[in-house]
């Protein structure tokens, strides 16, 4: 008898469903959109209940297109995009108000608040007092949602991130929970006891009351027939967030490993192993997952513009018709045109983690036209990552042998080259985009007994080596650092 496994991704722009062979090849994908739900100031939701409903879709749909027995499904993993919060009815399910995303600053007067805190959160939560964080956002839904406010009261109230939303449903109600690695991405959670932190909780005004249990990223978080889809209820096995789902997929299981998923937006994260370690350099100390009671720890930065300045390209300004021409189009502008894009649509996170910079063009001139615009834009990601990365040898003195990469946007051969030549190290690129996912069904898998660590060796890999001239490397990125200090926020 056959046993499969199947991951959810639950990602910012939409739900993936993944399933697995019993060797952990990828062997067919389900895929639907939901709403990008934007508002005049900017405030950027989901619709909890489209999400769920995508969710039971794409795994209905999956398993039906497979042709496999349902019965032949030994559990399932969950991947989820981190710090976007929602809020719900403990006793009837129904979401209170839509999940505030990632992505949406609303929280930052509430950051700026808790200033003279801002060290204390740091050192229990290892993040900087930041609204990219649930927190806040979590503090705005209490304060401007009356029926948020009286479930509080009332203790009817329960407040978590995308995947405690999954599992609630998936359980229909039984479990209110969430993993180490979310838990630590929401900044309420302390990083060094592991558990929700009670002074920090009561600076953003939370109740601890209407957080979910913490558990271990391969616990069991108990068993779903997917709405009625399965005739016999199988294990939720493991959850992650979607950047340590990645992490993990990518098999990089020691200290001093590192990936960047190229997604909406990029995280670049590095295992540092099992003991917390603070940055000195703008990025953030974070769980990268906890498995069987041994939890491991990251340094990671995040910026908010990767893909999703693709998505600018096409949906805004029209510069493009599909992500595919953005390869030829860079390869074919004006090599000596200095075009820069800082894509500070949203702020500027890691290593800056200025709320109030702006986006912009810059060092355009009669040379500019479209294909150097669509190039600055892909060259704005790899300066962006490679800030973190140089960030992440500064804080921890190892020179990275190698960065594995993952994402939509690593089909791009121009945009691959251009990382590994600023970064000046390989780039090891993954022959699956869909590394949270995988991440996701392979620690599910692992705690079934389904895989064992033969399995990270299934992932096939193409590399791109540095091949500018550092004289020229040095130039581009000196000139990305001047771009950069326009963009940032300067009071008057």
């Amino acid at each position: 008898m056959s046993q499969y496994i199947i991951s959810v991704d639950q990602s910012t722009q939409g739900t993936k469903g993944l399933l697995f062979d019993e060797k952990g090849e990828l062997i067919s994908r389900k895929d639907l959109p939901h709403r990008q739900i934007i508002d005049e100031r900017g405030y950027v939701e989901h619709d909890p209940k489209e999400i769920i409903e995508n969710t039971y879709q794409v795994i209905r749909d999956l398993v039906t297109s497979s042709g496999i027995d349902a019965n032949e499904v030994a559990g399932l993993g969950i991947s989820n995009q981190r710090e976007t919060v929602l809020a719900w009815n403990k006793e009837t399910g129904e979401p209170v108000y839509n999940a505030i995303v990632w992505q949406c600053a609303r929280g930052e007067a509430i950051c700026k608040e808790l200033t003279q805190y801002a060290g204390v959160v740091k050192d229990r939560t290892g993040m900087n007092l930041s609204p990219y964080f649930s927190a806040s956002k979590a503090t705005w839904i209490l304060r401007n949602v009356p029926e948020a406010e009286r479930l509080s009261t009332e203790n009817k109230l329960c407040i978590g991130t995308i995947d405690a939303w999954l599992i609630y449903n998936f359980t229909e109600k039984k479990t209110f929970a969430t993993d180490v690695s979310n838990a630590a991405r929401t900044q309420l959670f302390n990083i060094h006891i592991l558990d929700w932190d009670e002074e920090v909780c009561e600076l953003f005004g939370i109740p601890m009351e209407a957080l979910p249990e913490v558990k271990d990223s391969n616990a069991l978080f108990g068993e779903t027939t997917v709405g009625g889809f399965f005739a016999k209820p199988i294990p939720i096995h493991a959850a992650l967030g979607d950047s340590n789902g990645a992490l993990f997929g990518q098999g990089c299981l020691h200290a001093g490993m590192t990936k960047s998923t190229y997604g909406t937006g990029s995280s670049i994260m590095m295992n540092i192993g099992t003991t917390p370690a603070e940055s000195k350099h703008g990025l953030v100390t974070s769980v990268a997952w906890g498995i069987d009671g041994e939890v491991s720890y990251v340094l990671e930065g995040n910026i908010n513009y990767s893909a999703a300045s693709i998505s600018w390209l096409k949906n805004d300004v029209q510069l493009i018709e599909n992500a595919g021409e953005t390869e030829a189009l860079a390869f074919a502008a004006n090599p000596a045109d200095r075009t820069y894009l800082v894509p500070a649509f949203t702020g500027l996170g890691a290593p800056y983690w200025d709320s109030n910079a702006t986006g912009m063009y810059t060092g355009m001139t009669r040379t500019t036209g479209r294909a150097e615009l669509v190039r600055a834009a892909l060259d704005g990601i790899a300066y962006q990552i490679t800030d973190i990365v140089s960030a992440m040898a500064e804080d921890t003195g190892v020179a990275l042998a190698e960065l594995r990469v993952d994402g939509g946007p690593t089909r791009n051969k121009y945009l691959m080259q251009f990382q590994s030549d600023m970064t000046r190290i390989p780039i090891r690129v993954a022959s699956r985009e869909e590394l949270s996912g995988i991440g996701a069904a392979y620690m599910a898998g692992l705690a079934l007994g389904v895989y064992d660590d033969a399995v990270f060796e299934v992932l096939g890999r193409t590399s791109y080596e540095p091949q500018m001239a550092e004289e020229r490397r040095e130039e581009l990125y000196r000139g990305w650092k001047v771009a950069l200090k326009k963009a940032l926020y300067q009071p008057e």
